[in-house]
């Protein structure tokens, strides 16, 4: 197999932490990751938006994946990251638990949700992977957004 088709059959994770739970996003939307900074607080913000930061001049809004996913209040420790993604031409930050690594990961260890879930499936789940002998779960970037 050429480098090239390998290249096609697999996706590069940025893979991070909320909680116990480990998620994934696509390195493309991936721009930078920063350490966590004093976030200015909005007035009227959604609960999950915790405010804004500068970075080098230009206001970025930050959001805390952990509460727009419907979990605990993202942990604020030495290990707290901002991932800053580029998502529809929009630049936002979210704060995680963690980064833990970058991972390319084979398209067959990747399982649609409609494949494991049936009924109602969360539109912010694009898939989970399989890696090693944990379970990561896929985030569809542009249902982050979605309602803000």
């Amino acid at each position: 197999m050429s480098q090239e088709t390998q290249k096609e059959r697999e996706v590069q994770l940025v893979i991070f932490r909320l909680s116990q739970e480990f998620y994934g996003l696509g390195i493309d939307v991936v721009q930078e990751i920063v350490t966590r900074r004093e976030v200015t607080r909005l007035p009227s913000a959604p609960p999950f938006v915790s405010g804004i930061i500068n970075l080098r001049g230009r206001v970025i809004p930050v959001i805390d994946l952990g509460m727009r996913l419907g979990l605990a209040r993202s942990e604020d420790g030495d290990a707290t990251r901002i991932m800053v993604v580029e998502i529809a031409e929009r630049v936002v930050g979210f704060v995680v638990d963690e980064v833990s690594e970058v991972l390319r990961v084979p398209l067959e260890q990747i399982d649609s949700p409609e494949a494991i879930m049936t009924g109602n499936v969360p539109t912010l789940l694009r898939g989970v992977a399989k890696v090693d002998e944990r379970l990561v779960l896929l985030l569809d970037p542009l249902h982050l957004l979605a309602e803000m």
